[in-house]
């Protein structure tokens, strides 16, 4: 009796709203509010190179001695990512399987054959590797030794932003090399099977002009250990 009273009185008061009003009580909420988090931090860390950037050029101006590091670290930048590049390359493109418009129910029952995978496209990033890209990005995010696509439910992620498809991958270097190995990596032989039995997209374009961006993100790396 007590149970049912206690039932009965937080109904009254919810009155179909949530009592925990002002939590997240949603995933999607809670995504949404990390990503504007990240997008502002982003917007600082911008600022802050920018900042040393600067101070950086005014040194080198008045020494010789950071003159030469800074001729040092510059030569290496390019190798690092920390370039903005152009040159000819591929766009590749991988895709969900799109809805039948004329209402008939998917070519499978199972969802996870209908939708682009993180190790779907981590294969094509390889294959690329392999076939000589000399610079990549996802989504508009360079690709960089360091970077790491991560599963995050329907989404990916990729250096702290979420990103859906279709998933847009572009890489510069040669491109018959690239499509070469494409066509040789496993995985997205695996894919292709779905591509055709399923409906899924992947489409390679050649390039004759593709800009990319600098990386920007953080270079730490707080987990690494040194193999022996």
């Amino acid at each position: 009796m007590l149970a049912g009273l206690l039932f009965a009185a937080s109904a009254s008061t919810a009155q179909g709203t949530d009592l925990r009003a002002g939590r997240f009580s949603d995933l999607t909420g809670l995504i949404d509010a990390s990503s504007k988090s990240v997008r502002k931090q982003e917007q600082q860390a911008a600022a802050l190179r920018r900042d040393v950037d600067g101070a950086t050029q005014s040194a080198a101006a008045g020494s010789s001695t950071v003159a030469a590091e800074k001729a040092r670290s510059d030569a290496l930048l390019g190798a690092a990512g920390l370039q903005a590049v152009k040159g000819p390359g591929l766009t590749v493109s991988l895709d969900d399987a799109p809805t039948r418009k004329d209402g008939r129910p998917p070519a499978s029952d199972n969802p996870d054959d209908l939708v682009v995978h993180q190790q779907d496209v981590q294969s094509v990033l390889n294959a690329l590797w392999a076939g000589g890209a000399e610079a990549m990005t996802l989504m508009g995010e360079r690709i960089v030794s360091t970077s790491a696509v991560r599963c995050v439910g329907n989404t990916l992620l990729v250096q702290g932003r979420l990103i859906g498809p279709p998933f847009v991958i572009k890489a510069i270097g040669k491109a018959g090399q690239m499509r070469a190995a494409l066509h040789v990596e496993p995985g997205v032989a695996l894919f292709q099977r779905y591509v055709d039995d399923y409906g899924l997209r992947f489409d390679v374009v050649s390039e004759s002009t593709l800009h990319l961006p600098a990386y920007d993100g953080p270079l730490d790396l707080p987990h690494v250990t040194s193999a022996r």
